[in-house]
């Protein structure tokens, strides 16, 4: 995999912190507590030297994982980009016309994705849809509970 991974500044520094978390923090306090497990003696029968060790696996993992996504990010900053359409780091405001609700997303990149926080990744059947519309425009999104229609009533770059 050598595609770039969009992200925002705010979620490439959350990564970032993250990473060094696992390596400055949960690396050495995993091989503490293997340290302290396997000084219980038999290790064919320490459940806490095999909690460790699956505990290790996963830090090892997510470091990997996240490294790599850092290194292949493409950071884009959205106060910087002056456009009429929706692209990506956009936030849209849209009014459901069957519900006659508005809702408010950021469209963001996969890791930095929280549906809570009104942000949806770019790769999501929503953040698909809107890329490359302009406001007062109807866009159809077809999502798992059926069809929905939009109307695009803002767009804003923050």
């Amino acid at each position: 995999m050598s595609n770039s991974v969009p992200m925002t500044v705010e979620g490439h520094r959350k990564l970032q912190e993250e990473l060094k978390n696992l390596i400055r923090v949960e690396r050495p306090k995993v091989v503490q507590d293997i340290a302290e497990a396997r000084s219980h003696g038999d290790l064919s029968e320490n459940a806490e030297y095999d909690a460790a060790k699956d505990r290790q696996g996963f830090v090892e993992g997510r470091i990997q994982e996240l490294s790599d996504k850092i290194a292949r990010a493409q950071v884009i900053d959205p106060t910087i980009i002056k456009s009429d359409k929706i692209v990506f780091g956009a936030i849209v405001t849209l009014f459901d016309v069957d519900t006659d609700k508005e809702v408010t997303y950021q469209i963001v990149g996969e890791d930095e994705a929280d549906i809570k926080a009104g942000k949806i990744s770019i790769t999501s059947p929503v953040g698909k849809a809107l890329i490359g519309h302009r406001i007062d425009e109807e866009v159809k999104i077809i999502v798992p509970s059926g069809v929905r229609f939009y109307e695009i009533t803002r767009i804003e770059y923050q």
